[in-house]
């Protein structure tokens, strides 16, 4: 049984995305850049991709324009591949005239899209997490267990539990119990079912696997909006719920502290995500740029895009984004730079009063500067307590993360730090 012409997968774009707001006030949420050169939509797709699948459905919605464009420019296969990715933008209709209400809302409302694929089966993802994983086995899994709906979940630490939806399971794997992120102690300690004390809990990862004709007739038969709190504690009862095990590295990029903290790990020597893997690779839009030139600059723990120049700086446990320009003097220590979408010369845009990039003699410290920052010369950022909040209109404080948005532009003589 070949998977690409018998799994559909359906990657959910997401919603407004306030958790990463500013990085998601101009882009839907799978499009924010994440190691230098990739979107973080590049990740379920090169999964799929990896693991045989073939017939890719994005779902979007809010701010999906830049989302768009990264996958038609990204995933266009040749006239003799039978695979495709195809965009499912959230519309009005006859049927409905509303937006999308969740999670599986989302997937109910685009039934017609999904029944024409004709696949047995739809694998529901999420576009905003980091991990490896072969979907192959989760299908074989769910075969092996003649299962109807089939549950990727991870081991949970106990300070993480309540983000997590939780299960219990029984001896042949069959999931009994589901509660989504619970907050009550006494609920809490009825959903340990790990005997290691650092890993007591099991929670969903937010991939679902399904026989099509149960996805169809469980969101027929409901006007459940979720998957997580609606959909899937409720047909414990009716289907046959089982939970595949998945014990490797995976994150849920949901907040600005956890995509600051995971692209700050990526830049380690030995970092916890490899983008090098050669034979399971996460893909992205090819731009034939060329390499980075570094002029007489300072680096350690720093990943470091194509298409960029840097002049003579200090860069220290950093990501350094496509086209980025650093000139002279400048100290950049615990910071995403997200680089430029485009060149620009003072022939191009003469009316610029701050060129493209960061200037002369600048200090940047426990920020992230999003896509097409002016940065004028001598600006200092300065690291923020971890918890601090500030909306200013040039720039925001997220629990102590600096995030200036795109497109902004810091005049010369800028300072940014705690009072």
């Amino acid at each position: 049984m070949q998977l690409n012409k018998n799994i559909l997968a359906v990657i959910l774009g997401g919603g407004v995305g306030k958790r990463l707001y500013p990085l998601t006030k101009q882009r839907a949420k799978p499009a924010v850049p994440i190691a230098g050169k990739y979107r973080l939509i590049d990740v379920p797709i090169s999964n799929c991709i990896n693991s045989g699948i073939q017939r890719i459905a994005v779902l979007t919605q809010f701010n999906s324009v830049s989302l768009h464009r990264h996958i038609t420019q990204t995933y266009t296969f040749d006239d003799f591949h039978e695979g495709w990715v195809q965009i499912l933008a959230a519309e009005q209709t006859l049927h409905s005239t509303d937006w999308y209400q969740g999670t599986a809302d989302a997937v109910r409302k685009q039934m017609v899209e999904i029944r024409s694929a004709q696949t047995d089966y739809t694998l529901i993802l999420a576009g905003d997490h980091l991990y490896r994983m072969d979907y192959e086995d989760v299908f074989r899994y769910h075969l092996e267990k003649e299962a109807d709906i089939t549950v990727a979940v991870q081991p949970v630490a106990a300070q993480e539990a309540s983000r997590f939806g939780l299960l219990k399971r029984n001896d042949k794997g069959e999931i009994t119990a589901f509660v989504e992120k619970p907050q009550d102690p006494k609920i809490l300690k009825k959903f340990i079912s790990r005997d290691d004390p650092q890993r007591p809990f099991l929670g969903s990862m937010g991939i679902y696997l399904f026989n099509t004709h149960i996805l169809e007739e469980v969101l027929e038969n409901s006007d459940y909006d979720d998957f997580g709190s609606q959909i899937i504690p409720n047909s414990l009862e009716h289907y046959r719920v089982y939970g595949f095990d998945f014990d490797d590295y995976w994150v849920d990029i949901g907040t600005i502290r956890s995509f600051y903290d995971t692209n700050l790990s990526l830049a380690q020597p030995n970092p916890p995500f490899n983008f090098h893997d050669p034979d399971r690779p996460i893909y992205t839009r090819s731009r034939n740029l060329p390499g980075t030139i570094i002029d007489g600059a300072k680096l350690r723990n720093v990943l470091v895009a194509e298409g960029g120049v840097i002049h003579n700086a200090e860069i220290n446990n950093s990501s350094i984004g496509l086209r980025s320009l650093i000139r002279n003097n400048v100290s950049i220590t615990n910071s995403i730079i997200m680089g430029n979408d485009y060149y620009e010369s003072e022939q191009d845009n003469p009316s610029a009063p701050i060129p493209l990039g960061i200037g002369n003699d600048c200090h940047i410290e426990s920020a992230i500067i999003d896509k097409n920052v002016r940065i004028g010369n001598n600006v200092v950022i300065k690291k923020f307590p971890k918890g601090f909040h500030d909306d200013q209109n040039n720039w925001v404080v997220e629990d102590g993360i600096v995030i200036v948005p795109k497109n902004t532009i810091l005049h010369s003589g800028t300072v940014i730090a705690p009072s």
